[in-house]
Parts: C-alpha cells; structure tokens; sequence
C-alpha cells in the first residue's frame, strides 16, 4: 500500500469488454496492496482465461516504486507496455491490470496492438473508477454542552467529515481532517471556544474521493 499523503489508485475491480477486428480484448482490473496481490491476481486471471491466446499485464506498486510488464507473446513493446503507459498516464498507483486477447483471425499489426491493448486498460481504468486517496488524521475534539453549536457549525461550513459524536460530561468530536490541515484546525478550534476545547489526534485513516 502507498505510503503518500495522497495518490490515485481505482476504487473497485472490474471487467470490460473491447473487440478490434474479431479480436476480443478483455480487461480485468483491480486494486493491490502489494506486489504479492498483484501475482495472485495475474495467477487467477491465467488460470480463468487459460484458452486464451494472450494474458498481458501491467502493474505498479507504490512502496518501494515497484512496477513489471509482460507482452506475453504479443510482438515487444506491443501490449505490456502501452497497459503500463496507460496506468503511467491516468497517475495511478496500487493497480494492477491484465488484459486477455483471443485471437479473432486478423493481424491487427503493431500500430492496431499498441492502440488496442492501451484502449482495453484505459477502458478497465475507468470501469474500476479513478480516486483520490487523502491520508487524514481522526481529532477528537472534547468540548462542554454549551459549545456544540459551534462545533457543529464549524465542522459542517468548513467541509469536514464528522465521524462520530460520542455524549457523555462532555461532548467529544471525533472529526476526520487532511493530514496538512491538522494544525490548523486544532488551532481554529481552540480559538473558537476560547482556549475549551480539547483535541488529541487519536487515529488516521485514508479517504476516498472519486474524480
């Protein structure tokens, strides 16, 4: 898994569907935590399509900035390359796509394979919809019963996703925050109530966005 504040990866698996001149181009993507994932994938994929003419696969791992291709029999720098150019391209990282051909009968030549196999990944990349991932730290805010409309108000005109709101002798926030606007928020927060609130980052988590 990434280690960044922020990268791109897909949200969720797919598969597509692209026919070129009787070829069918099947694009399975998914998204990988490490590069360990990734070949399970491949293995599964080869293992479903194993009539096929051609498994090609591209993937990229964030950690350790791991990335590995294969034409898989397909004429070279005709099929893993352009699906790597294609995740290179679109950002994105923790993503592995395999593209499977069954020969339809007609030579597509280098030019119609480069087009082809790049069209299948950017296809696959798009079904498995390309997201923003933040880092975000989790502050539990502790205030007193008269301050809640503020909070409340603040959390909510400055965009802030509330996690939870737990009642008890006071009442403490628990509100998730992009890691570089921490401290300001705490400082915001602290000035708000005049120097009541009490905030401590308790967790961190990642945070989805769809583009």
């Amino acid at each position: 898994m990434s280690l960044k504040d922020r990268y791109r990866t897909v949200a969720n698996e797919s598969q597509t569907l692209l026919i070129e001149k009787k070829s069918k181009f099947i694009s399975n993507v998914k998204p990988v935590d490490n590069e360990n994932d990734a070949i399970a994938y491949l293995n599964e994929m080869r293992s479903r399509y194993s009539d096929a003419t051609h498994n090609v696969y591209a993937y990229v791992i964030d950690e350790n900035n791991i990335f590995r291709y294969s034409d898989d029999g397909e004429p070279s720098g005709t099929a893993g390359m352009p699906v790597l150019d294609t995740i290179r391209k679109a950002g994105l990282v923790d993503v592995i796509v395999v593209v499977t051909r069954y020969f339809g009968g007609t030579l597509l030549g280098t030019g119609g394979l480069v087009h082809a196999y790049g069209a299948s990944a950017r296809q696959g990349l798009l079904e498995s919809k390309i997201i923003v991932r933040s880092l975000c730290d989790i502050i539990a805010a502790r205030v007193d019963y008269t301050l809640v409309g503020k909070m409340q108000y603040k959390i909510a005109s400055d965009g802030y996703m509330l996690e939870d709101t737990v009642y008890d002798n006071e009442v403490t926030f628990k509100i998730c925050c992009p890691i570089e606007n921490t401290d300001r928020l705490i400082a915001e927060l602290i000035d708000l109530t005049n120097g009541k609130a009490v905030c401590e980052v308790i967790d961190k988590k990642y945070v989805d966005k769809e583009e």
